[in-house]
């Protein structure tokens, strides 16, 4: 296993045992995106240690001399917007304490091909261990932040906002957000605690819309609550019980024109469902607030990033040759 991943971290323990301490610089990079450093040295060690198994990188352990030391730039071969820039360097951290990583790049910025996005320098042979680690989550977040800013670019000038949904991969939720804030997009609820969604099932379970409404908000009065409709009855039903945001299942653009005369401001509307790139600008038109996205996190297609290894000896020899 990596040195840090297998040493359990130099500075102890945070919580759960197999979770390393990352140092105060990694950690710090992580809290300034607003991630939780403990969350990402979980998700990071886990991949770390699934890639190895119990066992040892057998190609870089043959082929890679233990004193051999270089850079690499992981650089991007797509335009596109990068997001993880920070968790990519928890995880050379976590594979080597001497892997130092600098960043070309911030998170959110549009990258174009070719352009570099962050430099690793070191011992090569842990470098290489976690390169696929690394890019794994670097490049699915770059991905969902490049797909948010296509959305978003899509609505530009509406006023309607793109948010996110809960439909994210499971333990990588705060991640895949977070890259969802990159692309510049709006996070929908957390969890199921922070907000609450009356949907078809609870509106079945508690008799009507307004029971489920009165109902919720009884139980949580502080919280946010959102009511789901398929039809326009049931957004009258949604205002007419108090609700200050409906979530318009399914519409189609006229009924969602409808729903937007019919609320007259009283609520904010977010619209779900079918819904794509092609048509996102037409369904912000409608006035609605909120477009809501599924696919920005359950399917953005990863940004295509690389790296690229030079060897210190390699470096030097390149050097020697200009030189002359």
């Amino acid at each position: 296993m990596p040195e840090q991943a297998a040493a359990a971290g130099r500075a102890g323990m945070a919580g759960d045992d197999r979770v390393p301490v990352l140092n105060a610089a990694v950690a710090g990079r992580l809290r300034a995106a607003g991630l939780d450093p403990v969350n990402v040295a979980a998700i990071v060690t886990g991949a770390l240690t699934e890639d190895l198994a119990g066992g040892t990188d057998v190609t870089t352990a043959a082929t890679v001399p233990s004193a051999a030391h270089g850079s690499a730039d992981l650089i991007s071969r797509t335009a596109g917007v990068v997001a993880g820039l920070p968790v990519a360097e928890a995880v050379f951290w976590l594979a080597s304490a001497d892997l130092q990583c600098a960043a070309q790049a911030a998170d959110g910025d549009a990258v174009a091909p070719g352009q570099p996005v962050l430099r690793v320098t070191g011992p090569v042979a842990p470098m290489l261990t976690a390169e696929r680690t690394a890019l794994n989550l670097l490049c699915h977040l770059s991905g969902i932040a490049t797909l948010t800013s296509k959305w978003v670019d899509a609505v530009a000038g509406t006023g309607a906002v793109i948010r996110d949904t809960r439909k994210t991969l499971p333990g990588m939720r705060a991640l895949q957000k977070y890259a969802v804030r990159c692309g510049g997009g709006c996070n929908h609820r957390m969890s199921l605690s922070d907000a609450a969604l009356v949907k078809d099932n609870h509106v079945a379970a508690a008799g009507s819309i307004a029971a489920a409404f009165a109902a919720v908000r009884a139980w949580a009065p502080r919280l946010p609550v959102e009511v789901e409709c398929d039809t326009l009855a049931q957004v009258a039903d949604a205002l007419a019980a108090g609700a200050d945001l409906i979530l318009l299942d399914n519409f189609d653009l006229a009924t969602m024109a409808d729903a937007v005369r019919l609320t007259g401001g009283r609520a904010m509307l977010e619209a779900s469902g079918g819904l794509s790139l092609a048509t996102a600008r037409a369904i912000a038109q409608t006035g609605v607030d909120y477009l809501a996205v599924g696919a920005l996190t359950h399917s953005a297609p990863a940004l295509d990033i690389g790296l690229d290894l030079v060897l210190a000896d390699q470096d030097d020899r390149d050097r020697h040759a200009t030189d002359h």
